[in-house]
């Protein structure tokens, strides 16, 4: 594409996203400074038109852009800062939330309130964080409360009964075993070793490992990756003009509201590096109903160890520029919270 035919192609995008509607050759021609013809834009048009960038809906009207089109627009665009007042008084939001709970609800609903698209946050924990220590517990009736920790601050804990008592000093035992040799490991790797070291106990240590093979068996040091994640705006596609009908509109909005489906989507941002923003334009790989959609995403490193993503869903017209400059600048207060 020539300089000339990406600056059309742009002027088109930009036209389209304002309208919605069609856009005619001579539209581009008054708003352009240089002294390009309507026939010259024409046949740039028609050019871009069998490149892919373009579509005719009708014989008569003018052209829409396509995801492609999309893609190259978006390519073009330079992250606005915004005003120093404002990222001082995300900052100073962020600064007030004691969880990360609370820190993704208000990162989703900040980028609603600046987009009036759709803002989503999610917080990913590691699928095998690094163990920090153990501690075992007994309680009554051969029950033992197991709690761990791991070294990006999370505490698990579950309550296990067992077929025979195990005295505190064999708790004591077992927990410092387990603290001494495997603090600062991941989770996967401890499981893996113990099971080989248990399936080759000496008769030495018996005793003690016999018992730590029914906590083992029990749970102890499985858990679960866990992910909170927060939406809000979805009310705000109701009133998009995304060329559904009815039954296709309760469709995305059922989609939205599968965990699954909103994750599976934020997982292409987890494979680009921290702190960039990307674009994807037109989910219809997702959900046929998403065909008309945009995810704009940055994937974030947390202080403790998780992974977070923070994105806005909207139309395939929304303001991209505004949109990442948004997802930039609440990433960043997010991660520096």
């Amino acid at each position: 594409m020539t300089p000339r035919s990406r600056e059309v192609l742009h002027d088109i995008v930009e036209a389209y996203i304002a309208t919605g509607e069609p856009v005619a050759s001579r539209s581009i021609a008054h708003r352009r400074r240089d002294p390009l013809s309507s026939a010259s834009i024409r046949n740039i048009m028609a050019d871009l038109d069998e490149e892919g960038y373009l579509c005719q809906p009708h014989t008569s009207a003018g052209r829409v852009p396509t995801e492609k089109a999309f893609r190259s627009y978006v390519q073009s665009l330079t992250l606005r800062r915004i005003a120093s007042d404002e990222i001082a008084r995300l900052k100073a939001e962020f600064g007030r939330l004691d969880t990360v709970e609370a820190r993704v609800e208000h990162t989703s609903r900040t980028l609603t309130e600046m987009t009036r698209s759709m803002g989503i946050a999610a917080a990913i924990r590691q699928a095998s964080p690094a163990l920090d220590q153990i501690e075992l517990v007994p309680l009554p009736d051969h029950r033992v409360l197991m709690v761990v920790v791991t070294r990006d601050h999370e505490v698990s804990n579950r309550v296990v009964a067992l077929d025979e008592p195990v005295s505190t000093e064999e708790l004591g035992s077992i927990r410092n075993y387990i603290n001494r040799n495997f603090s600062g490991w991941t989770l996967e790797a401890v499981r893996r070793e113990l099971a080989e070291r248990l399936e080759h106990a000496s008769a030495a240590y018996d005793t003690i490992l016999r018992k730590l093979t029914v906590l083992y068996t029990k749970g102890l040091l499985d858990i679960a990756a866990d992910t909170e994640i927060h939406m809000e705006g979805v009310s705000n596609l109701v009133g998009l003009d995304l060329h559904l009908t009815k039954e296709k509109m309760r469709e995305l909005f059922r989609a939205l509201e599968e965990k699954k489906r909103v994750l599976k989507l934020l997982d292409r941002f987890l494979e680009q590096p921290a702190g960039e923003v990307a674009v994807h334009v037109g989910l219809a790989e997702a959900h046929p109903s998403m065909g008309e959609l945009s995810l704009i995403g940055l994937p974030v490193q947390l202080p403790n160890g998780l992974s977070a993503v923070v994105a806005v869903l909207g139309p395939i017209r929304m303001n991209y520029g505004r949109a990442m400059s948004a997802v930039q600048h609440v990433g960043w207060a997010f991660q520096k919270a």
